[in-house]
């Protein structure tokens, strides 16, 4: 019997740059093993561009992707609640497994500054899958 897929929320303040990128990653290197969503407690209303070229770069295309609003049904929904930034503002849910990524905001940074950001961000990702792969 297969086991069911984890739900992954990723949430930073603007849900334009860190977020979405750790949802980019994820997306592509856990593929259907796993729902990801990513939101922001003040939502910009585009993604950064300098994200975007970093993940370009990196083979993914997140140029379709929109910061969306947290709300405590997203975070009701996911198994893994992952904070990048927004501090006390993320609602808590016991029987959540939380976990803070302090990162570097990319926000009015060049794609030279949100490199080092990106790459940080595809390790704790690869790491996440290793471990949400060991529990299910």
């Amino acid at each position: 019997m297969e086991s069911p897929r984890a739900t992954v929320l990723f949430v930073c303040v603007h849900n334009a740059g860190r977020s979405q990128m750790a949802a980019g990653f994820l997306e592509h290197l856990a593929g259907d093993r796993v729902e990801v969503l990513s939101a922001g407690t003040e939502p910009k209303e585009d993604i950064n561009p300098s994200a975007i070229e970093a993940m370009a770069e990196a083979g993914i295309d997140i140029t379709h992707n929109s910061p969306k609003v947290l709300t405590t049904e997203a975070v009701q929904a996911s198994d893994y609640v992952i904070t990048m930034g927004c501090g006390d503002t993320c609602p808590y849910f016991p029987g959540k497994t939380y976990l803070d990524w302090p990162l570097a905001d990319p926000a009015g940074k060049g794609v030279e500054d949100v490199r080092p950001i990106r790459d940080e961000i595809r390790a704790k990702v690869e790491a996440l899958i290793a471990e949400i792969d060991a529990t299910n």
